[in-house]
């Protein structure tokens, strides 16, 4: 069951279209974006590298480029320290490759998972101070680092820090603290992830050393990868580095990014958003996920093409081994779910000792999406119980669970996602505490899905379809639109695909406009959907291409198939009812 609402946002769509050049339509769909003004709506269409903002302007940005060249110049020992996803990866990659052509003595550490944890510790301190290193230099960590920044000054090393996360009440006492969301941070974006502000760091070390500022351009595709992959609102100037990053990997120079893009099958395609959400990116998050971050960072740093063939390789296998270990942790939590009676419960909390304790999080997101409740998933960990949640629009997670603190050992996040660690004879109480202190509602299980134009199939055109791609990328902050029509005729459907996976359908609206549909969800789902609401022998008309009394309502994109040279006009349906 679903709630379909409209989005109802005012502006004068005729005078923005007839000033844009562009369709009413599109008009309304970046109004619902909360695109207002002139200027902003000039720049969501049409805006370049050129209005990127002055980089100058983070707070520190110019003291720590001042630091690194005074230890560049000394040849002293500079150790980056990254972390394990996405974003820490690309990050680490743009600073190392940055540093080294400016000449630095420089060299990477990214954390081990399972061993350290997130972000820098006191052990990677001790190592790097035992290694000779006289400056660590974080890259999407750091910002919380708060004792650790204290143990490397007492060792007397210098301490530079990049991160973009949430600045928490006590700011490490590091040489220099690069971070947007610093409340006095004159930076006027607060939204750049941890590669895009160690972009913006090495193009303040350029410029300081007179180096071209074009050079500063092959970091972009690694920049923007990292803003897809690290889910951040596509919006401003994330929107520009994305789709300014995304030309430049249509055509990447990085032989190891040109390897993952053939081992995944995708040379022949042109890179959107989505493969880096969900093919690409996937494939770099693998290596810190089951084995080691540093497997994807020696990808992008590999300059020979076999060598980085089979590299990439291996990363595609240990990610489709993380997606089949995902299914199977997905379909235990589900079995234990409904066994155990828990689809009741309010906020589930589901405990899977034999879990990796790295796909607790995407396990997490998959049960939420099932039962749109907020959802913890837990498993062993070599001190006791970890574990992740994923929430739901109407349950401020971080919040929540702090109502409970002292039932962990360690705890963090945000209203949508949270970790955390707690002893194992906690997970009842756990358990108990949230669902009984909990003040959702039957309501706010309902998922909501939000149309952005309720638009009769006969009002689409190529044109119109080719004019929604200016929409892109698209992502969070920036979703793919939704349109919607009501009461349309099956006249005909079949199942395609070797996995019978696809739902290919013929309808007609009320004003006789005819097009093909194509449904790639659950076929079974919607099938027993029709069954069940019109009966076997209409849907059996449909197969036929018989006449019948089936109609349905259908959430949908428009799209261009092309065959053999000839183009139609097609729905893909997301939504039906």
């Amino acid at each position: 069951m679903e709630k379909w609402v409209v989005s109802a946002k005012r502006a004068d769509f005729q005078a923005i279209a007839e000033k844009f050049g562009i369709d009413q339509v599109t008009a309304r769909l970046i109004r619902n974006r909360d695109i207002v003004g002139e200027p902003e709506i000039r720049q969501y269409l049409y805006g370049t590298k050129e209005d990127f903002y002055d980089p100058h302007l983070l707070k520190d940005a110019d003291k720590l480029v001042e630091i690194l060249m005074s230890k560049i110049k000394e040849q002293k020992k500079i150790r980056i320290i990254g972390d394990y996803d996405i974003d820490g990866v690309n990050a680490s990659y743009i600073l190392l490759r940055g540093l080294r052509h400016c000449h630095a003595n420089a060299d990477v550490e990214i954390p081990d998972r399972m061993k350290d944890g997130y972000g820098i510790n006191e052990h990677l301190i001790r190592y790097a101070y035992e290694e000779g290193v006289d400056t660590i230099l974080t890259c999407d960590n750091g910002i919380a680092a708060v004792e650790q920044t204290k143990l490397a000054k007492s060792l007397g090393m210098t301490i530079l820090i990049t991160d973009h996360h949430e600045v928490q009440e006590e700011v490490p006492p590091a040489d220099a603290v690069v971070n947007p969301r610093q409340a006095d941070c004159p930076y006027p974006f607060k939204h750049l992830c941890g590669a895009a502000v160690a972009y913006k760091v090495i193009c303040c070390l350029y410029e300081a050393y007179g180096i071209p500022k074009e050079e500063t351009e092959e970091f972009l595709e690694f920049a923007g990868f990292a803003t897809v992959g690290d889910v951040m609102d596509l919006i401003g100037e994330n929107r520009i580095l994305v789709k300014e990053g995304l030309k430049r990997l249509n055509h990447t120079q990085n032989v190891g990014m040109a390897s993952l893009i053939r081992a995944c099958g995708l040379e022949e395609k042109e890179i959107k958003s989505y493969h880096i959400g969900f093919v690409l990116g996937p494939c770099i998050n693998a290596g810190g996920r089951l084995d080691t971050a540093k497997r994807s960072l020696n990808l992008l740093l590999q300059k020979d093409r076999a060598k980085a063939d089979v590299m990439a390789a291996e990363l595609k296998t240990l990610n489709d081994e993380r997606k089949d270990m995902t299914q199977t942790g997905a379909e235990e939590a589900i079995e234990w779910i409904e066994k155990e009676g828990r689809s009741q419960d309010k906020v589930l909390v589901v405990y899977l000792p034999d879990c990796h304790e790295s796909l607790a999080g995407i396990i997490a997101g998959r049960i939420r999406e099932r039962y749109n409740k907020p959802v913890f998933v837990l498993t062993d960990s070599i001190d006791g119980v970890k574990g992740s949640g994923r929430s739901i629009e109407a349950y401020s997670m971080f919040e929540e669970m702090s109502k409970c603190k002292e039932l962990y050992t360690k705890y963090g996040g945000h209203p949508m996602a949270a970790g955390l660690s707690l002893p194992k004879e906690n997970v009842e109480k756990f358990r108990t505490f949230l669902n009984e202190h909990t003040t959702l509602t039957e309501e706010d299980f309902i998922p909501k899905i939000t149309i952005d134009v309720p638009m009769p199939i006969g009002y689409v055109t190529e044109h119109l379809i080719e004019e929604l791609s200016v929409l892109e990328p698209f992502g969070k902050g920036n979703e793919k639109p939704l349109f919607a029509e009501k009461n349309l005729n099956i006249l005909s459907m079949r199942i395609l695909g070797k996995n019978r996976n696809t739902l290919k359908m013929q309808v007609r609206s009320q004003h006789g406009t005819v097009m093909d549909a194509l449904y790639f969800g659950d076929i079974e789902q919607i099938l027993t959907y029709i069954m069940q609401k019109y009966g076997e022998s209409e849907t059996e008309k449909c197969f036929q291409g018989r006449e019948n009394a089936v109609t349905l309502s259908f959430i949908y994109y428009p799209s261009v198939n092309e065959y053999r040279g000839r183009k139609s006009l097609q729905m893909i349906i997301s939504h039906y009812c």
